[in-house]
This record gives structure tokens, sequence and C-alpha cells, in this order.
């Protein structure tokens, strides 16, 4: 169950970004900004989230630059650019952390933990014991199980999942609605 009550800024939020923040491409990736589109809401959601949440982390599979099919310049960019469209809007990102790796049992590809781990590392206030992780595939909530926080779904891409797997502990239609739960508690 998720705590929605329990949340302050002591709290930490990872997203996933590909169908949670922006637009995925239908068995592709998003290899320039000029493809990059996000979701509607997803700017006010993310200010919703910034007085709200001490810590806001994108943690990104990105197999597309190890393939080679995305320039690693590229990915630096669409980042660069997804944060100042965020601040711009009143929100923040505090960090992007990004596997490239191809072999599934890299420690950094989700569903490992890698790169949560490594964010709690460089982040020393992110407390796991008071986090969350947003995602839209099965293996975004193996990531925040794996990790040890709690989990929140979204119905974007991978409408067969199953609702009920208990490695999902909140589902919301989209990241703004998710957002506007956690706003409504506190207000």
């Amino acid at each position: 169950m998720l705590p929605l009550n329990d949340i302050t800024p002591s709290w930490t939020l990872f997203l996933d970004r590909d169908g949670v923040i922006n637009y995925e491409k239908q068995a592709d990736y998003i290899h320039t900004w000029e493809e990059f589109r996000f979701y509607e809401g997803v700017l006010e959601a993310m200010r919703i989230f910034t007085p709200r949440f001490g810590q806001i982390v994108v943690v990104t599979n990105q197999k597309g630059v190890g393939k080679g099919l995305t320039k690693l310049a590229d990915l630096e960019e669409i980042h660069t650019n997804m944060k100042a469209a965020v601040e711009d809007a009143g929100g923040r990102i505090d960090a992007i952390y990004f596997c490239s790796d191809l072999e599934d049992t890299s420690p950094g590809r989700k569903p490992n933990p890698g790169m949560g781990l490594q964010a709690a590392k460089d982040i020393p206030s992110i407390d796991l014991s008071k986090a969350i992780m947003v995602g839209n595939t099965s293996s975004d909530m193996q990531f925040g199980r794996n990790l040890g926080v709690y989990t929140v779904f979204l119905p974007t891409t991978r409408p067969e999942v199953d609702l009920n797997d208990e490695r999902i502990d909140a589902v919301f239609p989209s990241l703004l609605a998710f957002a506007q739960a956690v706003e409504k508690v506190e207000g």
C-alpha cells in the first residue's frame, strides 16, 4: 500500500523516462530531441512534485546507445533539454541516471537496482525506505522491488500488465494523476 499521507520533502521520487515522462516510439528508441514529446500534464506534474519530494531522480534504460543507434551526445541533449523544460515549468529533476548496457544481467540495467543504488550513494539524503518508483513496465516495478522502494504503475504503454501484480503498490492513469493525488493529500 502506497502511504501517500506520509510523503514529505524527505522522500525521493524515482521516475522512468520513456512511457512516463515522454511518449515512447513503438519498437524503436527516442534518438534525438526532435523526437522527444512530453506526455500531456507531465510538466504540471513535475511542478507539483517539486516541493513535495526532496529528490527527483530519473532512471532510464537506454539500450539504443549501447546498440549504436542513439548517439551519446544526442541522449545528453535530450536530458539537458528535458531538465530545462521541466525547470521552465516550475519543476525540477535533480539527477538522471541511464544504463546503455545491452546485457540484462548488467547491475545497472533495470530491473536490476544499480541505477537506484548509485543515486543513493551519490546523493546521501536519499533514504530508500522513503522512496517511490514510477514506471510503465513490469521491469520498472521489479526495479522498485529490487531497490526496496514503493511502486506506482502507469498503464500508458503496457495495458496487458496485470494491475493486481504484487510488485505494484498503486496504479494511476498518468503522471499528472499521481501528482494530483499527492497534492490532494497535502492540501
